[in-house]
């Protein structure tokens, strides 16, 4: 099948955490909304269309969104009732739609490809958004068009509380009068440098060839040439396939330290929580595995508000380890998994921790990411003076 001859439609909730406060305090309706860190050393997690009319944006300082919006009315949110509506949203769209891929916290990707014979697709797609609407009661626009990309980009121009339809003829007309910043996964620096040569519409940037850019940006121009001309393989990816990331360790010897297995247990979710943010992740699901001496294996899962942050994690690690290991026998394996992923930006997780807690994580990050992962521990992690010999075997 030609790629031009898809139904995509990309579903993305208006101001998604304000909307949930909103719900939650009517008063707020209408009202320029800042919600974040409430310290001025802390950012921007999202705000109201009447706080952007100010120039507030995600990730600004708190700082400089109370100079530029000083009436607003700051909230601090709460991560366990966005997540809790996004999982609503989520199961709601999986009972209607034949591939749904969650794309992050509050946006979504269905493939309806070849179901137009049975139903128009803009027709399903607008009584999708009034059962959004109706049932979880939230705001959301969407975009119908023939990939992912374009799909996108047509939410993006009818936000918030819009619709919008691009059919395969019209893509290349709206495309082209639209500012390259437009364009999904274009960054600061991508702009300055594009805009330094003169390119600043999608039309100017298709003129340009395939081997200039790439010469230019590299692998980055040769996708930014081929979003900015409607282009985009990519597929729908079901959202019951999103991977998960994990470890597990065998012992050398079977083992009933309790104290040693959830030092192991720490030091895997470091690992992994380290991974979460370089990939710019969240996990809303954390399975903890254990084997005993007899190969018997046992596992115990608990959902969680969306998070990549060590200190969430490890404490809801120990607490379903304690749930699993139930019989006084020997162990010869423990292991943790993080599933239920989804893209979504670091200043999420700003609601667990404190602020100089997360900022620690970030340091610790940078310094991970020079030097490798463990060129920074925690100090529970640290042996004791003296001890040479580990209990377990690198996983």
């Amino acid at each position: 099948m030609d790629f031009s001859d898809k139904h995509i439609i990309h579903m993305d909730q208006d101001a998604f955490f304000v909307s949930v406060e909103i719900q939650k305090n009517s008063s707020l309706k209408g009202k320029p909304v800042i919600i974040g860190g409430l310290s001025d050393r802390g950012v921007v997690a999202s705000c109201s269309y009447e706080a952007r009319k100010y120039g507030v944006h995600s990730a600004m300082p708190i700082r400089m969104a109370r100079q530029l919006c000083p009436h607003a009315t700051f909230v601090k949110g709460s991560m366990e009732d966005y997540s809790k509506k996004s999982h609503e949203i989520t199961a709601l769209l999986q009972e209607r739609v034949p591939v749904l891929e969650k794309a992050s916290i509050d946006e979504h990707y269905i493939d309806m490809t070849g179901m137009d014979r049975f139903f128009g697709c803009m027709k399903f797609a607008q009584e999708l958004r009034l059962a959004v609407q109706h049932q979880i009661g939230l705001p959301i626009s969407f975009g119908l068009s023939i990939n992912k990309t374009v799909s996108k980009m047509v939410t993006n121009e009818c936000k918030p509380d819009g619709e919008m339809q691009i059919e395969k003829l019209a893509v290349r007309p709206f495309l082209d009068p639209l500012s390259i910043k437009k364009i999904p996964g274009l960054g600061d620096s991508t702009f300055i440098k594009l805009s330094e040569m003169g390119v600043r519409k999608i039309h100017t940037l298709t003129q340009i060839p395939q081997d200039l850019m790439f010469k230019i940006l590299g692998q980055n121009g040769l996708s930014l040439w081929q979003k900015a001309n409607g282009i985009d393989l990519s597929p729908v990816v079901p959202y019951r396939e999103q991977k998960s990331i994990g470890k597990q360790t065998t012992f050398d010897s079977d083992s009933m330290d309790i104290a040693g297995m959830k030092l192991i247990l720490t030091d895997m979710i470091t690992k992994l929580a380290f991974e979460l943010r370089q990939k710019q992740k969240l996990t809303a699901c954390v399975t903890v595995t254990i084997r005993y001496a007899n190969f018997e294996t046992v596992t115990q899962q608990a959902k969680i508000p969306y998070t990549a942050i060590d200190s969430t994690l490890i404490a809801q690690a120990k607490q379903l380890f304690d749930k699993v290991y139930t019989k006084r026998m020997l162990l010869r394996l423990v292991g943790v998994k993080l599933s239920h992923l989804v893209s979504g930006n670091e200043q999420i997780s700003l609601y667990g921790p404190s602020e100089k807690i997360y900022n620690l994580y970030q340091s610790m990050d940078k310094m991970r990411s020079l030097y490798g992962v463990d060129a920074i521990k925690l100090a529970t992690l640290m042996p004791n003076k003296g001890e040479t010999k580990k209990m377990y075997k690198r996983p």
